[in-house]
C-alpha cells in the first residue's frame, strides 16, 4: 500500500543489530533449556525461568523497539513508553544523541535509533553525507555524526525527515495545528507485566532449588 505521497504507507525501522542480538539471545536460551532436559530430565524446566527471562529481555530491548513512519505520525515505540508524534507537531528533528523528535511541547527520544559512537562516526563514506533531506544539513552543508544513513540515528533520521519534507511538498500539513496537536503517550503495560512474571518465577524457581 502507498501513501498519497507516492512512498510506502508505513515504514518500520529497528536498529541493524536487533535481529542479530534477538536471535544470539534465542539460541542461547535454546541451548541452555536442552542442556537442562538433558542433565535434569523434563521437570528440570521449572528452573528454566531465567533462561526465558534473559530470552525475553533481549527481544524487549532490542526487537520490540522501533519508529514507524506513516501518513498520520511518527510513532516510536520504547520497552516502556510508545509516543505518537502527529505530523503536525512536529517542528524539529535532533540526532544529536539519537533520533529526537521536538515539538512545541516536549521532545521524545528513540530507544531504536540510538546516535554512533566513535567507530560508527568514523565509518562513514561520502555517500552517507549526500542526498540528505534538506533539514539535516547545518552551516556551510555540514551534517553532524548522528545524521550520517550508515547510522541508526542517521538513517531513522533521514526516513522522518523525507517524509516529513513530502508532505509539506504536498500541502498536507496545516501549520497552524502545530500548537494544538496531540502528541499520544502511553505505557507498555503488557511487556512490562511479562518481564515481571519472569523476573518473579526466576526468584521463586531459584529459591526451590
Amino acid at each position: 500500500m502507498s501513501s498519497a505521497t507516492g512512498g510506502p504507507a508505513t515504514t518500520v525501522f529497528r536498529p541493524r543489530t536487533s535481529k542479530i542480538f534477538t536471535a544470539v539471545a534465542f539460541a542461547l536460551t535454546a541451548v541452555g533449556l536442552v542442556s537442562v532436559v538433558v542433565s535434569e530430565g523434563v521437570a528440570g524446566l521449572l528452573a528454566g525461568w531465567p533462561l526465558l527471562a534473559f530470552a525475553f529481555a533481549a527481544w524487549w530491548l532490542f526487537w520490540y523497539p522501533s519508529v514507524q513512519v506513516d501518513s498520520d505520525a511518527v510513532t516510536l515505540r520504547n520497552p516502556l513508553t510508545t509516543v505518537s508524534v502527529p505530523w503536525a507537531a512536529l517542528v524539529h528533528v535532533d540526532t544529536k544523541f539519537a533520533l529526537k523528535l521536538i515539538t512545541p511541547r516536549g521532545s521524545y527520544t528513540a530507544w531504536a535509533a540510538p546516535a554512533p559512537g566513535v567507530w560508527g562516526t568514523h565509518a562513514g563514506k561520502p555517500e552517507h553525507l549526500a542526498n540528505l533531506p534538506g533539514s539535516s544539513y547545518g552551516p556551510g552543508r555540514s551534517v553532524r555524526p548522528g545524521d550520517l544513513t550508515h547510522t541508526d540515528s542517521g538513517y531513522a533520521a533521514f526516513l522522518v525527515r523525507s517524509r516529513w519534507e513530502k508532505l509539506i511538498g504536498s500541502g498536507s500539513l496545516d501549520v497552524d495545528l502545530t500548537d494544538s496537536a496531540v502528541v499520544a503517550r502511553s505505557v507498555n503495560w503488557l511487556p512490562i507485566g511479562v518481564a515481571a512474571a519472569l523476573v518473579a518465577a526466576s526468584f521463586a524457581s531459584s529459591a526451590l532449588a
